[in-house]
């Protein structure tokens, strides 16, 4: 005989027995505690710092060491006190804070600051393609460390994000510059930066179209400038007019539509990106001998080589000069200027790229793991693995992604 149970569903339906329950996946463990030294940069009028008090404290909450030799952070308005207070260790002694293991500079390292280094450490710094000699390589290469030049990483879309951070900075302060000097109390032509009702507006000429040009144009444009920017790349052009929403004046390096622009100028922006090595002199002295008297030239690209025949670097202190009555602006690092706001954006960079080291478990790791970050290293265990400069210097050199392929 056949039995039949009646089965309540609604009771099935709440039974905790039945409720289907998580199980924890086993993930391998990598992530490693860092020992970063920040030292005081020596370097003439560099001001920056690369990590703030609050970025500090939140690498030392994830269990970071880091130390910070005593006035690395004045310049930039950070106090000992506040990097103390954020769980750094303060260092008064340079060759101290070059014990750690990974070492975060700004400025690259003067020959006195390379003989810190020791074998196997990790330099974070700038490399400024266009002051390079052999012998600052080969006294890097004779240290057999990795070295890492910030400009030259690469973030998920192919960006460099330390260079436009940078740029950002400076093409907004090029025009705070120029609206300085424009002014009487500077002995500039006594006109204002842009236009107002009846009064024709400054005619402003930007030379290239990457990221310092836009943001150079946007301040013009706000002010009420007339802008015309010039580029041999049609595509850097189009890019410039979308992002900055206006229809301005643009046109490839036709040398005689750009002189003639150049010469009516009242600022005249030297903006060009040095893809490899130094940038190609454009302007010639004989035409900046033809400007209006009392216009200005701000060449932004000075320590690629600059783009005007009469550009010379100058600095902080004494930031310009006069030749053929023309006010030139060649200051090379012209985010120190505004250090505080320059070193926030820098700290922004480089806290999650210090977690993503500490995620994969060191420098080794993350550059197998990671090609994003391969980008910016030159020198990988004491071998060179950048080509360009190879080339330049004839080196040799080794293939990056062959040397971490098998990880030791």
């Amino acid at each position: 005989m056949t039995e039949k149970f009646a089965v309540d569903f609604g009771k099935l339906a709440t039974s905790p027995a039945l409720y289907p329950k998580e199980s924890m996946l086993a993930v391998e463990e990598r992530r490693r505690s860092l020992f970063i030294g920040i030292p005081k940069e020596s370097s003439f009028q560099e001001n920056r710092i690369g990590l703030t008090p609050d970025a500090v404290k939140q690498l030392t909450d994830q269990g970071h060491r880091i130390q910070i030799e005593t006035g690395a952070g004045s310049h930039s308005k950070y106090s000992d006190n506040e990097y103390s207070e954020a769980g750094a260790k303060i260092v008064y002694n340079t060759e101290e804070v070059y014990e750690a293991d990974i070492i975060l500079k700004i400025a690259p390292p003067t020959y006195d600051e390379i003989e810190y280094l020791r074998p196997g450490q990790t330099l974070i710094s700038a490399l400024h393609f266009g002051n390079l000699t052999s012998d600052y390589i080969n006294a890097l290469l004779r240290k057999k460390i990795n070295a890492i030049s910030f400009e030259l990483f690469r973030d998920k879309s192919e960006a460099k994000p330390v260079v436009r951070a940078m740029s950002e900075i400076a093409g907004s302060t090029v025009m705070m510059v120029a609206a300085e000097y424009l002014s009487s109390s500077n002995e500039g032509k006594g006109i204002i930066l842009g236009g107002i009702t009846g009064v024709a507006p400054t005619k402003v000429v930007i030379l290239g179209a990457g990221s310092v040009a836009e943001f150079a144009a946007r301040a013009a444009l706000g002010l009420g400038a007339e802008v015309r920017v010039f580029d041999n790349h049609i595509y850097k052009l189009r890019r410039l007019k979308h992002n900055v929403g206006a229809q301005i004046f643009t046109s490839t390096l036709d040398k005689a539509i750009m002189y003639n622009e150049i010469k009516q100028a009242d600022v005249v922006i030297g903006a060009f990106v040095a893809d490899e090595g130094q940038i190609t002199c454009v302007v010639e002295e004989s035409v900046v001998a033809q400007m209006n008297p009392g216009s200005i030239i701000i060449d932004v690209c000075i320590d690629q080589g600059g783009c005007f025949e009469t550009s010379e670097i100058t600095s902080h202190s004494r930031p310009v000069f006069r030749k053929y009555d023309i006010i030139h602006y060649c200051v090379p690092n012209i985010p120190s200027r505004v250090p505080r706001t320059a070193s926030q954006a820098l700290s922004n960079i480089f806290t999650p790229i210090f977690t993503e080291f500490s995620k994969y478990g060191g420098i080794n790791e993350v550059l197998f793991m990671n090609e994003h970050y391969r980008s910016g290293v030159y020198i990988y265990k004491g071998s060179l693995t950048n080509a360009h400069i190879a080339k330049k210097f004839g080196m040799r050199y080794k293939e990056l992604g062959l040397m971490i392929a098998v990880r030791n």
